[in-house]
């Protein structure tokens, strides 16, 4: 497992633990470990499975795709943790699919993660015990969306699919404008990321989330998200991502692709995570937790209900907070901000 450290000088500093999303790296977290690491801590951030330069996993769609399920991901954490000769962490902090992976461990082993702060995802809960749901409960809706004018497809569905790999690592405008588009259209930077809450989760809600969400029909993500890229000159003079640091994202993905990343949304949209984490029903966070994200993130609400209902799955809520001047890269784009909040939970503990 490959990680990122700050603070690591000085024995015996509390550990936060920062988990990535989709399609990041543990470099998404650069610009807050070394404030956080200036505070006391000992802050860590892995290549989560599938990801970077952590190596041991199955890069093949027909491959262990269980390996990628949550429990999984869990134990990955647990094995680094105690690798450091650690027996729990003062926080574990998720941004994007790393935050149900971050809600997981809270839930699963309060005794280990003793705080947890959700990014960007909020979280819905396990699953409700009982029979367990035929696979992708959620794709009567899916199919749905193909039957509106015009027809539309969920971004989880096609990540799901063989071809999804395939069309990101090899896009027709080439990786580098790809991922350039990706960021920058989920970023605050594009004027319509406008949120607001979805009243249900049905095929004409979700066909007014935006379309790197709820894509064309037929289309790939490179192909959704290509009309958004920025001209030059406004990439170029993009203070939360330069060149230079994009290209690290470029490089990685480059000598990996996607299918790491892409098998932790095949494990929800088959069932295969939801089986595992059936066990936990009727469990709620006790530890201390929080809401983040940026306040153009469109993540927050495009499960319509789960903020909403974030205090009961969290007893121990202490705030949800929305930061001005960023959408979903919110750690990226405004990491002063982003840093402050961090230190003002972590110093509540």
């Amino acid at each position: 497992m490959h990680v990122l450290e700050a603070g690591f000088e000085a024995p015996g500093r509390p550990l936060v633990l920062l988990l990535h999303g989709f399609p990041e790296l543990a470099w998404s977290w650069r610009k807050v470990m070394p404030a956080l690491a200036a505070a006391g801590f000992r802050v860590v951030a892995p290549d989560q499975r599938g990801f970077g330069r952590t190596t041991g996993w199955d890069p093949a769609y027909d491959g262990d795709l269980a390996s990628f399920r949550p429990l999984s991901l869990m134990q990955d954490l647990l094995s680094l943790i105690f690798s450091m000769d650690y027996g729990s962490v003062t926080a574990v902090v998720g941004h994007d699919f790393g935050s149900p992976v971050a809600a997981h461990c809270a839930l699963i082993r309060p005794d280990i993660f003793s705080a947890v702060v959700m990014m960007s995802a909020p979280f819905a809960g396990p699953p409700p015990a009982g029979p367990a749901p035929a696979p992708r409960p959620a794709g009567d809706v899916y199919a749905a969306l193909g039957r509106l004018t015009p027809p539309r497809q969920h971004y989880q569905e096609y990540y799901s699919t063989r071809r999804a790999a395939a069309d990101m690592l090899g896009p027709p405008q080439g990786l580098h404008d790809f991922l350039r588009a990706y960021f920058h259209v989920k970023s605050g930077d594009w004027p319509g990321n406008q949120p607001y809450p979805l009243n249900a989760f049905n095929p004409g809600e979700l066909a007014r989330l935006p379309s790197y969400y709820v894509m064309p029909g037929g289309a790939t993500m490179p192909q959704a998200v290509a009309p958004y890229l920025p001209p030059a000159a406004q990439a170029a003079a993009c203070p939360w991502l330069t060149e230079a640091e994009l290209g690290v994202y470029c490089a990685e993905f480059a000598r990996t692709g996607f299918q790491g990343g892409l098998q932790w949304y095949r494990c929800a949209t088959s069932g295969l995570a939801a089986a595992d984490l059936r066990l936990f029903a009727g469990r709620t966070i006790d530890v201390p937790a929080a809401y983040l994200a940026g306040e153009a993130d469109w993540g927050t609400y495009q499960v319509p209900g789960v903020l909403e209902n974030l205090g009961r799955v969290c007893p121990g809520l202490r705030g949800r907070y929305l930061v001005p001047g960023a959408g979903h890269w919110v750690q990226q784009e405004q990491p002063a901000a982003v840093t402050a909040l961090l230190l003002d939970f972590l110093a509540s503990l």
